[in-house]
């Protein structure tokens, strides 16, 4: 992924190239190359019931949850289901769960018998560390709350005061690595893993809450608005959700990025994170990192505005984060209501 221009990167078996890999590099993603691949419009008209079983840093739990959207929108009478664990893609335990789901309510059903009774979304909660039962996804009851970035590095539900933007310097030569989260391989660290590493770094920002008084239950979709500035008109934008426990250590609990074209005039970056179940606890504090990468899960955004295939020119860039009452930053959580 370090090699230049990318679309020479050697990434198949014994020297051969990858010619999946080399048509990822040169086709978008909603171009009409891929359009025969795309079974999208398709979910709709599924009529057997469906169970689907996915992983909080599953690489396809975000179409996987719009289907099971779309399956319970157009059939719902029909007892579609969807299990979640703390899982990347290819994980043991996923495997074992999918295999007892196609044994246990498969099987019957296929025998035309009534399948072991369960609600249609089963959920593992992370940081309460158990599994849960709701009635549809997104969960009722959950309500999205603004976190805001404030000067000093805090992060508070009230609006930031006038305050200067924070700025760091991203170089692609040297990119923020990523660490843990999304995975497609569990042959990689996935999951939740210490982040001391990357928030030592200069070119990432962290914003903190307090200690909470009380846990945060946060399940369901996560997104974040960020007011962002680059030196370079082409930048991205990475924004990662952590856990700060009572010792000081940060857990990653979701993320995502955005790449920007208009990145050198102030602009509010919408950052769609993976969706994420999880209890922030009593003494525990919520942390939100900003940076411009996390290679080489996302490859490099050079700053040039070249393809990404062919691009050998890295520039860096100076980027800014503003937080105050003109310009908004926030994560948005789905919080649950109080009783």
């Amino acid at each position: 992924m370090r090699t230049l221009p990318l679309g020479q990167a050697d990434v198949g078996l014994l020297g051969h190239r990858n010619s999946y890999f080399q048509d990822v590099l040169d086709h978008d993603g909603d171009g009409p190359f891929w359009q025969a691949a795309d079974h999208v419009d398709k979910v709709a008209d599924i009529t057997v019931p469906a169970s689907l079983v996915g992983g909080w840093y599953d690489l396809f739990l975000p179409n996987q949850l719009r289907d099971f959207q779309t399956l319970r929108r157009t059939a719902p009478d029909t007892p579609h289901r969807v299990t979640i664990g703390p899982w990347a893609h290819w994980a043991m335990a996923m495997d074992g769960l999918a295999t007892r789901e196609a044994l246990e309510w498969g099987l019957a059903l296929a025998k035309g018998e009534a399948p072991p009774e369960r609600a249609p979304v089963r959920l593992f909660v992370m940081g309460e560390d158990k599994w849960r039962d709701f009635p549809t996804w997104p969960p009722p009851g959950y309500e999205p709350q603004r976190f805001h970035l404030q000067p000093g590095g805090t992060l508070a539900t009230d609006l930031a005061a006038d305050s200067t933007p924070d700025d760091y310097h991203y170089d692609p030569a040297d990119p923020t690595p990523a660490v843990g989260g999304v995975r497609m391989w569990t042959l990689q660290k996935y999951g939740r893993v210490n982040n001391a590493k990357p928030e030592a770094r200069p070119d990432v920002l962290t914003y903190t809450t307090p200690a909470l008084d009380k846990d945060v239950e946060v399940v369901g979709e996560v997104s974040a608005e960020i007011f962002f500035r680059s030196s370079l008109p082409y930048a991205d934008v990475f924004v990662r959700l952590c856990d700060v426990d009572g010792k000081g250590r940060s857990t990653n609990v979701c993320d995502g990025l955005i790449s920007l074209t208009d990145a050198d005039e102030t602009t509010c970056a919408t950052v769609q994170l993976w969706p994420t179940a999880y209890r922030f606890k009593r003494g525990h504090r919520i942390r939100v990192q900003v940076s411009s990468g996390a290679f080489p899960r996302f490859n490099r955004n050079p700053g040039t505005g070249e393809p990404r295939a062919t691009a050998v020119t890295l520039r860096a860039a100076t980027q800014q984060v503003f937080h105050d009452p003109e310009h908004p930053s926030a994560i948005v959580l789905p919080v649950r209501r109080a009783s």
